[in-house]
């Protein structure tokens, strides 16, 4: 049998409207100011998303990503309207629903990309939802990988920006290995830790994708894996089980029984 569940993901891809010409307009502005707006509209997007148990992601902060089995599409109009009122920027925002959380994702990306591009002045607040093969949103499935013992091997032992370094690329081949094989979405979370909103996978593919991380960048991972009706419910369950991973030393556990099939 495979090893991917058919339950369906909801995943959101939100874009700031226009943003590039606004940095620069009427000249450009200071680093540490878009910084600041960047991080203030990343609290605001992460806290609307908790209001129905999401997950959302900085990723390259001016276009975040959530998931968000748990909300109706229709509500990130709410989310628009907030941002607008409170910030000198706009957001539009694609909802994407299919049987993986990469092409959920890629479906969300697509409602933005042909409404217009994303440093187009006529293309302000999209909202829209698209659904593939009459996918549902269905249970979540977190996967949450950290570096075993990121202090002792890296943080005291090396500069902050060769650790920082190691790493990001561990992470960069866990994103890959994650979305090329196995149609996951995988977000650095800071620290040494990263999550992945996922397919239900078996141990044997995520002891796999672990080898290969080692592999190529040395760094040894481990990953605790939650299930759940909303985002929360299932990181929540990630979190305890690599809890148990670094009391026991085990590379991988999940929150419910994880059968090889």
């Amino acid at each position: 049998m495979s090893d991917v569940s058919h339950d369906g993901t909801r995943m959101v891809a939100l874009q700031i409207d226009d943003y590039g010409p606004w940095t620069t307009t009427p000249e450009p502005r200071r680093e540490t100011d878009l910084q600041a707006l960047q991080s203030r509209l990343f609290a605001t997007v992460a806290d609307f998303f908790a209001r129905f148990d999401g997950y959302a992601f900085a990723d390259r902060y001016d276009n975040m990503v959530g998931v968000a089995n748990g909300a109706d599409p229709a509500v990130f109009d709410r989310l628009q309207t907030q941002v607008a009122n409170q910030y000198p920027v706009t957001v539009s925002v694609g909802v994407g629903t299919a049987g993986t959380p990469r092409t959920a994702l890629e479906a969300a990306n697509g409602v933005l990309q042909q409404a217009g591009s994303a440093q187009d002045a006529d293309r302000t607040e999209v909202h829209d939802h698209r659904v593939v093969d009459d996918a549902t949103a269905g249970t979540v499935t977190i996967a949450h990988f950290d570096v075993v013992d990121a202090t002792g091997t890296l943080t005291d032992r090396v500069s902050s920006a060769e650790a920082s370094h190691t790493i990001r690329r561990a992470v960069l081949e866990l994103r890959e290995q994650m979305w090329e094989r196995h149609g996951a979405v995988t977000q650095f979370v800071g620290g040494d830790n990263a999550i992945a909103v996922c397919p239900s996978l078996t141990p044997s593919t995520l002891d796999s994708v672990n080898d290969h991380v080692r592999e190529t960048t040395g760094v040894e991972l481990q990953v605790g894996v939650g299930r759940g009706p909303t985002a929360h419910a299932a990181g929540d369950g990630a979190k305890h089980a690599l809890e148990h991973c670094r009391e026991t030393g085990e590379r991988i556990h999940a929150a419910f029984s994880l059968v090889e099939r």
